[in-house]
């Protein structure tokens, strides 16, 4: 018995030693990965071009580089920063050690005006004389918006430049739902509050048609407008080519249309590349290595640009899963923008916006909070991709707005969506219910039957109420009537090019416009910038990879596909947040 209990002893001393050895190897582990991640960038060699690959997905900022990233396997799904990017750029212009560019093509996941403003630092870059070459097996339309500023595109010879022009393709539940046996009961003010259409239509309603016409029409003009000055062809020949069915076409059509300017594989593109950087031997170096080669002074008067990007929610998603990739957190805003506030270092900030709205509660604490701002410092707001409905009641009170003339705004209109799932539980699942209550009220809510009459009425007129204090404060913000805004309201959409026109922006330009006009409103001469909030660190990164939830949410956007970001709404509904300010939630443009 004594040896029995002495093995027992001896065997569970000896797993405890063995997962302490294991515990202190990872750690080891992780502090080497740490330095390895500390020093990523390699020296840049004279005569280097740097690389750019567009593919992957295009974020406003990317997170601090993960040195497991190639242990997990997500290399696959790298993300890139638009300001690394633009950095590099900025960099490599004036770096006598960088001769050129390289651009990769690929499948990239970006918003029309973040290509836009990569674009046109790309066209920026080419001032400094140095040469620009893209090279691809197959280019996105993205792709080829982007690679069509080198000076010479280049193009496998079995490879496709799918242009085709933007269509918008909105995919409708309700069908779905009815067979389930869930209805959603619908609140809304806005003839063009289309966010719910796709779960009571079976398609789009006329003023939807409407709107997503005006606007894919106008984002297209620029982008044909863009290509066709670089490439020195007509708008005509471009559409022309977007209806042959390029992608169908063999490469010597590309040529022959003028979107490329010859084919090869790639050993001739480093041919190419070796040629013009004037060496044998080719030094490709990455984004990352550039940007540390940036030594912009650091002033003691900054400019914070806050980055806003994702939906807008009351609180913290505890689970990533069916939550959307990015959140903008109404609490956690409002705690910096008062940080921002009394930080005596910052003398303006630029808001960096990115959003297709969602709570209404949480964009007017965050409206609130910017005024608050603006009492002591200059805001202007810098509009990305989106900056609609509760994206743009976030802005309409800052001391000026720029927008990229691709940039989808507006949508000033509330709605309330709550689904009515007594189909599912009594009819198909057999489910029954009953109530004692002490007032007629106190089952508002509950499962097992939808809304009455009088219940409905209280919600949309609290809905009517969140949309005359939205288009008050644009009124306010803006300086127009609300009887104006109510014309241009009604949740419209309209791109950063139209909402110029009827003043809901002020200037079409890039973030750095935006930054160098809050300087101006401070009287500064001399300044830096400085991002906020702090990016995550890769240590975060690797636990955010290592939770069940990122990877379940990982398999739910690769099985599900298009249909993946239209259902994320529906959790954001539950616990009382069904007042959304948000546009269309997902535009869907192809």
């Amino acid at each position: 018995m004594k040896d029995i209990l002495k093995y027992t002893l001896g065997t569970i001393l000896g797993i405890l030693v063995l997962n302490v050895l294991m515990f202190i190897s990872f750690l080891s582990l992780v502090a080497s990965m740490a330095v390895m991640g500390d020093s990523n960038a390699k020296p840049v060699e004279k005569g280097s071009v740097l690389h750019i690959k567009l593919n992957g997905t295009l974020d406003e900022r990317a997170g601090e580089a993960n040195p497991f990233a190639a242990l997990m396997g997500s290399g696959d799904s790298e993300s890139y920063g638009l300001d690394d990017l633009k950095t590099a750029l900025r960099v490599a212009a004036t770096n006598d050690k960088i001769v050129g560019i390289y651009l990769e093509a690929g499948a990239q996941e970006a918003d029309f005006a973040q290509r836009q403003e990569l674009r046109q630092a790309l066209v920026e870059f080419k001032k400094s004389g140095k040469f620009i070459v893209s090279y691809g097996d197959q280019y996105t339309q993205g792709a080829y918006y982007l690679a069509s500023v080198a000076d010479r595109v280049l193009l496998n010879p079995s490879g496709i430049i799918d242009w085709h022009g933007i269509a918008s393709q909105p995919i409708f539940y309700k069908d779905l739902l009815e067979k389930l046996g869930v209805r959603m009961q619908v609140f809304k003010v806005g003839t063009y509050k289309s966010a719910v259409e796709p779960y009571i239509l079976t398609g789009m309603s006329d003023a939807n048609r409407e709107q997503v016409s005006s606007f894919i029409t106008d984002i297209w003009q620029h982008i044909v407008q863009d290509v066709a000055k670089s490439r020195k062809v007509s708008a005509q020949h471009l559409n022309a080519v977007a209806d042959s069915y390029a992608a169908m076409q063999e490469g010597k059509y590309f040529v022959q249309q003028h979107l490329a300017d010859s084919l090869c594989y790639i050993d001739g593109t480093r041919d190419v590349l070796r040629r013009l950087a004037k060496t044998k031997e080719l030094h490709l170096v990455s984004p990352t290595d550039v940007v540390a080669l940036d030594e912009s002074k650091e002033e003691d008067d900054k400019v914070a640009i806050y980055y806003a990007s994702g939906s807008i929610v009351d609180e913290a998603s505890g689970s990533s899963m069916m939550s959307g990739e990015q959140q903008i957190v109404g609490q956690k805003v409002v705690e910096d923008l008062d940080e921002l506030m009394n930080d005596e270092d910052v003398k303006a900030v630029v808001l960096r916006i990115n959003s297709g709205g969602g709570s209404a509660y949480a964009s007017e604490q965050m409206w609130h909070a910017i005024q608050l701002l603006k009492q002591k410092k200059p805001v202007v707001v810098s509009m990305s991709g989106m900056a609609a409905s509760g994206g743009y009641y976030m802005s309409c009170g800052a001391n000026y707005i720029f927008a990229d003339a691709t940039t989808l705004t507006g949508s000033i209109g509330i709605f309330g969506m709550i689904p009515d799932a007594s189909g599912l539980l009594t009819d198909k699942l057999g489910l029954h219910f009953d109530m004692v209550k002490t007032n007629k009220s106190a089952d508002l809510g509950s499962l097992g039957r939808g809304f009455n009459a009088e219940e409905s009425a209280a919600l949309q007129a609290n809905i009517e109420r969140g949309y005359k204090l939205f288009i008050s404060r644009v009124a306010k913000g803006r300086k127009m009537t609300t009887e104006q805004v109510d014309a241009i309201g009604q949740g419209r959409v309209w791109t950063g090019q139209q909402a110029l026109s009827i003043k809901l922006v002020d200037k079409l330009g890039t973030l750095e416009d935006a930054v160098a006009y809050a300087a101006k409103l401070a009287k500064l001469k001399k300044y830096s910038t400085s991002p906020y909030p702090g990016k995550a660190s890769w240590m975060d990164n690797l636990m955010s990879e290592l939770q069940g939830d990122s990877y379940l949410e990982r398999k739910a956007r690769l099985a599900l596909g298009e249909y993946y970001r239209p259902l994320t709404i529906l959790p954001q509904l539950q616990g009382g947040n069904y007042i959304q300010a948000r546009i269309p939630f997902e535009p869907n443009l192809k």
